[in-house]
């Protein structure tokens, strides 16, 4: 970007916002007096920038300068009206339209590189045969020992068709291995993992945001899940971020009758409100209960107020996030994009989804600073913002803070030890299914097979197993861990062995069923499911 499109940029940005009335009015007079025009606004970024190009004691990135110029200027308004640049901007469309093109692996980041951990069925990488465990050596020419996951998803995707040279690292073989991939289409869905629990309750993971085919997915996951049996669910929006309105009526759609109003959309003065509809269709009466938490935003809280309101599930977690804007997408002629707040979401009974950001940093905002660990103790919570509202079920809700949970659990405390197991458990893993433990050839692994959910006790850790790890760990001197504190986390050490387990043999997702199995607000969501098929029974009566 040069700077005479970042001039330019910067003006339509602007023109944009004024003419569009997007924003608002600015006001009509400067603190000089000087009347605020867009040609007093171009002519005054135009001298910044002179002033710039003729004293800063560097080199001048302009395009770097012109995005966070826009940012700040757009973070004036909300934290959510955000300029997105080109490579942000095909991401979010990626996103939207659950797929991207890239070569289809799920990566993370250890203390040496960034390693394979599951391979996506049927993409590039599955056909070229990327394994769990291989490291990333250099991708695209570039040395990448020392990238972030970030750094090398980055780079592994771009345009369909396209190829990337990349070279791993594999346990066995005595040299990095080339691979040279053609990009193709990889799959994002919104939901990453479905599965059974005990007492006939099925499990749906809504993670990955609400995407073009998110309804479409549920259904298909529901229609599985109650084949083996489901007779209540419990559908995870854990850390889900949000995204397509119309999905999110889609999916509330399944649980609440048609033509009751599933969220209100309020904007401007002058802009009338909007109420948007259960759209009918067959409606699924089995108990509920909705999960949530602090990275639950947006449409996920559409969803998880609409059950609230209604009294048609239980909610389980902990405060979701708090993002009642209404974002809407404007394209410049350039590539990039705005996503400018244009109205408010509440739920069917009137509470705002909105946390306040009137008063402290944008950081602050991002990572909840009041609830921070420092006021975790406060024995009196911040008084609820907004205008409190009477629910279905004769109780009182307040709006302003997201949707606060039925039932609050915190989720498992994180201790540094569990976190060397972790690395722990993964290098040992590595070796384990490459067949080089001594005595435990046997679970030698050619090629994960895609299965996505375990049968009970299936990859159970024998004792054999264990005391492989435990010496194997406490030997590495980078691991920081000793058999005595490896013991007295035996039960943790375990389930992650087994997590690492059925990703090598299966996949990510059968991976992450280890995890929920024991995650103590999965637990506790189980627990509340005699409470939500009492909600049913009651609506049952008042029908």
């Amino acid at each position: 970007m040069n700077r005479y499109f970042a001039l330019i940029a910067v003006v339509v940005i602007v023109i944009g916002a004024v003419v569009g009335g997007l924003v608002g009015k600015l006001p009509t007079r400067s603190a000089s007096g000087t009347a605020v025009t867009n040609e007093r606004v171009t002519a005054d970024y135009k001298e910044i920038l002179d002033v710039v190009d003729e004293n800063y004691a560097g080199a001048v990135n302009h395009e770097k300068l012109t995005d966070q110029s826009m940012q700040a200027m757009l973070w004036t308004l909300d934290p959510h009206s955000s300029f997105f640049s080109r490579d942000e901007l095909r991401k979010l469309d990626e996103e939207q339209s659950s797929q991207f093109y890239g070569i289809g692996v799920s990566i993370l980041q250890h203390r040496d590189g960034v390693y394979v951990q599951s391979v996506v069925p049927n993409t590039p990488a599955d056909k070229a045969g990327l394994r769990y465990g291989d490291r990333f050596v250099t991708v695209a020419g570039k040395d990448a020992k020392e990238w972030t996951s970030a750094e090398v998803s980055k780079n592994v995707r771009g345009e369909r068709g396209t190829s990337v040279k990349v070279q791993v690292e594999r346990v066995g073989s005595q040299a990095p291995i080339d691979y040279e991939i053609v990009r193709g289409g990889v799959p994002l869905p919104s939901i990453r993992n479905y599965f059974m629990l005990p007492n006939n309750i099925g499990y749906v993971g809504l993670t990955g945001g609400f995407q073009q085919t998110t309804g479409e997915e549920l259904s298909i996951a529901m229609d599985e899940l109650k084949k083996q049996g489901m007779k209540s669910l419990i559908l995870d929006l854990r850390g889900n971020p949000g995204g397509i309105l119309d999905q999110a009526i889609a999916v509330t759609s399944k649980f609440v009758d048609g033509g009751q109003t599933v969220v209100s959309v309020k904007g401007a003065k002058a802009t009338a409100g909007r109420e948007l509809r259960a759209t009918g269709g067959k409606i699924e009466n089995m108990p509920l209960v909705v999960m949530i938490n602090g990275g639950s935003a947006s449409a996920s809280e559409i969803v998880a107020g609409a059950i609230q309101d209604y009294d048609r599930g239980v909610i389980v977690g902990s405060d979701s996030f708090g993002k009642g804007l209404v974002q809407r997408v404007f394209r410049t002629p350039y590539g990039t994009g705005v996503t400018l707040t244009t109205a408010r979401y509440y739920t069917p009974f009137g509470r705002s989804l909105q946390r306040d950001y009137s008063s402290g940093s944008i950081y602050d905002y991002y990572t909840h600073g009041e609830d921070s660990p420092e006021n975790a103790d406060l024995d009196v919570k911040p008084k609820p913002a907004g205008s409190p509202v009477t629910a279905a079920n004769g109780r009182t809700l307040y709006g302003g803070r997201g949707i606060e949970p039925d039932i609050v659990v915190a989720p498992q405390p994180f201790a540094p030890v569990k976190g060397r197991i972790n690395e722990a458990a993964f290098f040992f893993t590595r070796l384990l299914v490459a067949g080089k433990i001594a005595g435990l050839d046997t679970f030698r692994v050619e090629k994960q097979n895609f299965k996505v959910s375990l049968v009970p006790n299936e990859f159970a850790i024998t004792d054999r197993i264990f005391e492989a790890f435990r010496s194997f760990a406490a030997a590495d001197p980078k691991s920081g861990l000793t058999a005595e504190n490896i013991n007295s986390q035996s039960e943790y050490a375990r389930m992650r062995l087994r997590e690492e387990l059925a990703t090598a043999n299966y996949s990510n997702e059968a991976g992450v069923q280890v995890l929920l199995e024991a995650d103590p607000q999965v637990l506790k969501a189980i627990e509340a499911m005699a409470q939500a098929t009492g909600l049913v029974a009651n609506s049952a009566k008042r029908t």
